[in-house]
């Protein structure tokens, strides 16, 4: 009898050392399983039935466990917490833009006045410069717009109007002509043409 149960030792010890050990943990450890009809529903719908679920159980990886602690959390007093310190106005965001200040007229002369320095600034000059070059001497040294008509662009300056924007260009359509050869490849979906 002795010898029958050395002979079976050794036969699952042969065995086990013919299956080959899983490189990772087993996943039914540590993730959900499905249970009962769905378990049989995955099985055979599912193409690797042996596949993680990829749900973690909760009372292996989070210590503690969610939901587990009887205590209610209550927020913490802080200085913004106590009504009595912290005013609305101090901590209104909507009302927390720029202020701009404003000086009457009356608040201006009386700093004027009481300055020291207003006696060392000198009075402007009122009078107007007799030299001034007449308008007509100014306008005849600008350029006419007939000047831009030898470079190719009407200036529209006989009918006194600017430049037509191309859009609203009444002497035809764009008609485009195929320009250079662009190399490419003899059967290629998309070739680039070039145009003139």
């Amino acid at each position: 009898m002795r010898g029958a149960s050395i002979l079976r030792n050794a036969a699952q010890a042969a065995g086990q050392a013919a299956k080959p050990k899983p490189m990772s943990a087993d996943h039914t450890l540590y993730h959900l399983q499905p249970t009962g009809f769905w378990k049989k529903f995955r099985d055979a719908v599912v193409v690797n039935p042996e596949i993680s679920s990829g749900l973690p159980l909760q009372d292996k990886h989070r210590m503690p466990p969610p939901a587990s602690r009887t205590e209610r959390y209550s927020t913490p007093a802080t200085a913004a917490s106590d009504v009595a310190f912290n005013q609305y106005y101090d901590r209104d965001v909507r009302r927390a833009y720029p202020q701009t200040s404003v000086v009457t007229q009356s608040e201006l002369s009386e700093l004027l006045l009481a300055s020291p320095t207003l006696a060392a600034v000198e009075a402007p000059k009122t009078e107007v410069a007799a030299e001034a070059a007449p308008l007509t001497a100014v306008l005849a040294k600008l350029p006419e717009g007939t000047a831009f008509v030898a470079a190719g662009i009407e200036t529209g300056a006989a009918k006194g109007l600017p430049p037509a924007p191309p859009s609203l260009n009444t002497s035809g359509k764009w008609q485009p002509k195929e320009g250079d050869y662009i190399p490419r490849a003899p059967h290629q979906y998309f070739p680039m043409v070039g145009y003139v």
